[in-house]
């Protein structure tokens, strides 16, 4: 707490790939709404590249430590850079692949979760990152959730994506689709069921009710289609339902979406990345949120990537970044 102006601990937010559309959609963020409490955790010239491409009229200020967020003046975005970054990030091509962006993004990343597991900073955001600048810098990780949880310490953790009408969190994410059906498994079913219980109860939620999909069309149809719904799935439902969960299912994936839309459901457990997303990203990437539940912190981001495609052209919308900032705001309160 601030002794000057007694601001809550600040929420960082980590920049992204720096040829992505992430700076872009932070500066836009600040000339929308200028949040007290946030603060960039990137490159400086970065920022300041963003901030012109997106029409200019704002300031960068470089802060020397989280703690002198409580006076930065108005119209102006803090930025702490962390030590190590490359220098000549503000000058990358914009809308390409590259390893200096794909680093940097990781360093950010890296030194943001730090402050937050340090108490510097209440929570985390994170602006899109591009996977294959990632690997191409030597990262282990297919992304955010799994960098963040390695951050951590290892402890189990899960994607939840959310917006207004639906929640949706997943067994198995960034993997081949033939990989994740040998992931579906008693266990791994089970574990998510109690990590999604437990944090939506966090949320305010008293007793989730929770859907589990199936993996097969029609969740198997008694076996005709698929067994996993037999040997796995049924079984990890009927173990979450003696630990006190109200969890149901297998429901057919084809429909248990538009039910929880409809009010039946609290959130829906999908068995893998492109069932449970495709239904919370149809209905809008501009208000869905990125929450990784199990981390010992809370960690939101935007429901999109980097669109490199639009990158530079200064038009992406910070709605999804606003949504994942207000996102934090309300687990952190």
């Amino acid at each position: 707490m601030s002794s000057a102006s007694h601001l809550p601990l600040p929420i960082v937010i980590s920049m992204g790939d720096a040829c992505g559309i992430g700076p872009e959609i932070i500066a836009s963020l600040w000339r929308r709404e200028a949040p007290r409490e946030a603060v960039v955790v990137g490159d400086v010239a970065v920022m300041r590249r963003a901030v012109a491409m997106t029409g200019g009229g704002l300031a960068v200020l470089q802060l020397t430590s989280l703690a002198e967020h409580d006076r930065v003046p108005p119209r102006c975005v803090p930025v702490w850079q962390p030590e190590g970054l490359p220098a000549g990030l503000g000058e990358l091509p914009l809308g390409q692949v590259d390893a200096r962006a794909g680093g940097a993004a990781a360093l950010c990343i890296d030194a943001a979760a730090a402050q937050v597991q340090a108490g510097r900073a209440r929570a985390l955001v994170t602006a899109p990152i591009h996977k294959e600048a990632l690997h191409a810098a030597g990262s282990p990780f297919p992304g955010h959730t799994e960098m963040l949880q390695a951050l951590a310490g290892g402890a189990p953790v899960r994607m939840m994506l959310a917006n207004e009408e639906l929640r949706t969190v997943l067994v198995t994410i960034h993997c081949a689709l033939r990989d994740a059906i040998a992931r579906v498994t008693r266990a791994s079913v089970l574990e998510t069921v109690r990590i999604t219980g437990a944090a939506l109860q966090r949320m305010g939620i008293a007793a989730p009710r929770i859907a589990v999909a199936g993996l097969n069309p029609h969740a198997g149809e008694g076996g005709l289609f698929g067994d996993e719904e037999i040997h796995h799935i049924a079984p990890a439902i009927a173990d979450a339902r003696a630990l006190g969960l109200d969890a149901t299912g297998p429901h057919a994936p084809d429909t248990v979406f538009m039910r929880a839309r409809r009010g039946e459901f609290d959130v829906v457990v999908a068995m893998t990345h492109d069932h449970g997303l495709i239904p919370v990203k149809y209905l809008g990437v501009e208000q869905g949120v990125n929450v990784t539940l199990g981390l010992p912190f809370v960690r939101t981001s935007p429901d999109h990537g980097t669109a490199f495609d639009i990158a530079g052209r200064g038009i992406a919308d910070p709605a999804s970044l606003a949504a994942a900032l207000a996102m934090a705001r309300r687990l952190t309160v």
